[in-house]
């Protein structure tokens, strides 16, 4: 049965959809497709109107095509306490998404940090206040290389 993965952050345009596209470009790479079900939204509905999500933010575009990666697409959406069945793992960006999201759930047991599968736990660097892409870029590639890692064979 695949690992079902929602990258989650205030607003999914910049920090969770990178997550889901770089984690899912790596899942290529890798072979193990069928490993995984990936996905992304945010804690804030500030994004979506009248169901309709946001585009990823034209600098995160900007950096991941840098990179090779497209968004294809990608919209934002917010994340619901119906999404707790349905997925294995959040994964946020920070500590304010961890208390949205475990608010949001009201459990706990599903949420992590995406940094803490590195060997530098914290917060993912926030480009929307810092405007600097490549560090935020850096700190996801990071934490989603130790996420694949600690969830298939590589890191057992």
């Amino acid at each position: 049965m695949a690992t079902r993965i929602m990258f989650v952050c205030l607003g999914n345009i910049c920090r969770s959809p990178m997550a889901e596209i770089i984690f899912r470009d790596m899942v290529k790479k890798s072979g193990r497709e069928k490993d995984f079900v990936i996905a992304s939204s945010a804690t804030s509905g500030e994004n979506v109107w009248n169901g309709v999500g946001a585009e990823v933010y034209p600098p995160a575009k900007k950096i991941l095509a840098a990179h090779g990666l497209s968004t294809g697409g990608k919209r934002a959406v917010q994340l619901t306490a119906a999404d707790y069945d349905k997925y294995d793992l959040f994964i946020c960006m920070d500590g304010s998404n961890v208390r949205n999201v475990n608010r949001m759930l009201g459990k706990a047991d599903k949420t992590r940090k995406l940094m803490s599968f590195t060997a530098r736990p914290g917060d993912v660097s926030d480009p929307w206040y810092t405007g600097d892409f490549e560090t935020a870029y850096r700190d996801i590639w990071e934490g989603c290389e130790g996420l694949l890692k600690a969830l298939t064979d590589e890191g057992r």
